[in-house]
């Protein structure tokens, strides 16, 4: 152990108010290590008290220090009624001199012996800056989800830290025409046989300076914890005038008679032992920011810069909406933001749709011929800057125009009669099993687990590379082949003796029973190509992967995005012929 973790510079160093995380209480043993009176007990410990206070009373706050505002049982926060009447509540902080009054953004609501102290966030900081709580977290749905406050526990369940989010604490604060007042303490202690490695000019020590104070201290103990040389006095008191035989006994006040008491020393042998230890107080003001977008709607000048036209021009999102303009994306932008919490996808027509990454934010989107993202530039302008930040990640200059179905919406005001596939993959998978339970008694589609969330998944934005086109042909394959009941259709069609089908070609064969050979072999084409790319990787002899593409009717020469909305054009297609074969009577 040297002398400098008691003198704690590492933490003389650090300020909550540069800090991402802001402690706004804290009660909390950082480590401890053995048992106190001890050789080898070490402990840490770490508390924060806080106060948010008017920033015309600054100079008042600052006059407490730990004992006002600490974490003491005397700082646990309630409601109380005075002698005159005046009811006083439990968020608010009032001065003993009435010069001012503070808000307490963290409540401790004490408990009895068998019940922890709870900790509550004021509801007023919750509200205001459209807070939800999830367990311990408090996370902001219209900034996605984003934590905002933590509250962490012991192993018992326990508070001893709650810490806050520093851009939304300071922009409340700013809202308030407020600061945060934060008292903490901290204390290094170990119990050492020799203290030889200490050499504090004086014991104690004691540093104050401008907003903390440190002390250093050194003394003895007998092991097991008791001060070193001292002695403890014992005294015995009994009653005298108690009757036990009595029913009912009663007695009177002590008195001479009725008293016997004796005394006596004790004193401890134990071996001398040291107790080190270094505390340091410090008082704190973790400023307001400058402006509240979140709590006040401030307009902030935006960071947030697009490419507007094909020379590389790069323009503010504030601007954007100064003329009728697109903007154009790559497509794994669609990803970034519809995979989210919070986020999703739709669709209009075979290549607009809607994406968003928060509820309540859409953005109506195109594809054009290149397979890149187009959307109206005053759209963008309209989201939160958060939002851009995610949009401009995925921006690029002008290439291969606006898509045709989005300008046909947009400038027209003609929506295309087309259809994208997405969404009716789900619809086709049920459509099946409910036909096939009609006709046969089973579902021709096992129950999935994850049928909704693969479902979900699979859209064509995730074909924006090989690796991506070959994981959506298996997340398909997945959804069908894997999911096909083959021992209910072998009881339609029993395959010949000693001969094994797969689920492909059961259902091929009972197909054929109602189609030619060739025509259910054509209509699995599609679902037997996608099912040979599942087994596919992006290291595949390119001839062995033509021929699966083939089989499914996909152009590897077309890119990635069209790609992964032929794979799902050709599956919904197949599920839709294959019912239309089912359905038709016999």
């Amino acid at each position: 152990m040297k002398q400098e973790w008691f003198e704690m510079k590492d933490v003389k160093n650090r300020y909550f108010d540069k800090a991402v995380w802001i402690p706004l209480r804290a009660v909390h043993t950082i480590s401890s290590e053995g048992k106190y009176g001890y050789i080898g007990y070490k402990e840490e410990f770490f508390g924060v008290g806080s106060l948010s206070v008017p920033l015309n009373k600054r100079a008042d706050a600052s006059k407490l220090g730990w004992t006002d505002i600490g974490i003491g049982i005397i700082h646990d926060h309630s409601s109380y009624v005075d002698d005159d009447g005046t009811y006083h509540q439990a968020d608010i902080y009032e001065d003993h001199g009435g010069k001012f009054t503070g808000l307490h953004l963290v409540l401790s609501q004490r408990g009895n012996s068998s019940e922890h102290d709870v900790w509550h966030l004021h509801q007023d900081f919750v509200i205001a800056l459209g807070l939800k709580r999830e367990d311990d977290v408090w996370v902001c749905p219209d900034e996605g989800y984003i934590d905002v406050v933590h509250l962490r526990r012991r192993e018992d369940n326990s508070p001893y830290l709650l810490e806050v989010r520093a851009e939304f604490l300071k922009d409340y604060l700013c809202a308030r025409g407020m600061a945060l007042y934060i008292t903490s303490y901290r204390s290094r202690r170990i119990v050492v046989e020799n203290v030889g490695f200490i050499n504090w000019p004086e014991n104690p020590i004691s540093v104050l300076q401008e907003g903390y104070r440190w002390e250093g201290r050194i003394y003895e103990i007998h092991e097991g914890g008791t001060p070193f040389g001292a002695k403890t006095a014992v005294f015995h008191v009994s009653r005298t005038d108690v009757d036990p035989e009595e029913d009912v006994p009663t007695f009177d006040f002590p008195t001479d008679e009725n008293v016997v008491s004796k005394s006596w020393t004790k004193e401890d042998k134990g071996r001398k032992l040291y107790v080190v230890e270094g505390k340091f107080w410090r008082n704190e003001w973790i400023e307001p920011s400058k402006v509240s977008p979140r709590v006040r709607g401030d307009k902030i000048k935006s960071t947030v810069f697009f490419i507007t036209d094909s020379s590389g021009t790069r323009e503010s999102a504030d601007s954007l909406d100064k003329h009728g303009r697109w903007l154009w994306f790559k497509p794994e932008v669609i990803m970034a933001l519809a995979h989210r919490r919070g986020g999703g996808l739709q669709w209009y027509t075979r290549d607009t749709g809607a994406v968003k990454c928060s509820p309540d934010y859409n953005v109506h989107f195109g594809i054009n011929r290149l397979g890149l993202v187009n959307v109206y530039a005053k759209d963008i302008s309209f989201l939160p800057e958060w939002q851009q930040r995610i949009w401009a990640g995925y921006n690029v200059s002008p290439d291969g125009k606006v898509s045709e179905e989005l300008l046909s919406a947009q400038v027209k005001a003609i929506p295309a009669s087309t259809k994208a596939p997405e969404p009716f993959l789900g619809k086709g998978i049920d459509l099946l099993n409910e036909i096939t339970w009609r006709k046969f008694g089973f579902n021709l589609f096992r129950e999935h687990k994850q049928k909704s969330q693969l479902i979900s998944i699979c859209h064509r934005f995730r074909s924006v590379d090989l690796q991506g086109f070959l994981s959506l042909a298996k997340d398909l394959a997945r959804l069908t082949a894997d999911s096909i009941d083959t021992t209910a259709l072998q009881k339609l069609v029993k395959p010949p003796k000693g001969m094994k089908w797969g689920s492909l070609k059961s259902l091929e064969n009972v197909l054929a029973t109602y189609v030619a050979p060739e025509k259910a072999r054509s209509l699995l084409s599609p679902l037997v190509g996608i099912y040979e790319l599942r087994h596919a990787d992006a290291h595949l002899p390119s001839s062995e992967l033509r021929e699966s593409l083939n089989l499914v009717g996909v152009d590897d020469n077309a890119p990635f995005v069209f790609q992964g909305f032929m794979l799902l054009h050709a599956c919904v297609s197949s599920l839709y012929s294959i019912a239309e074969v089912f359905d038709q009577e016999t």
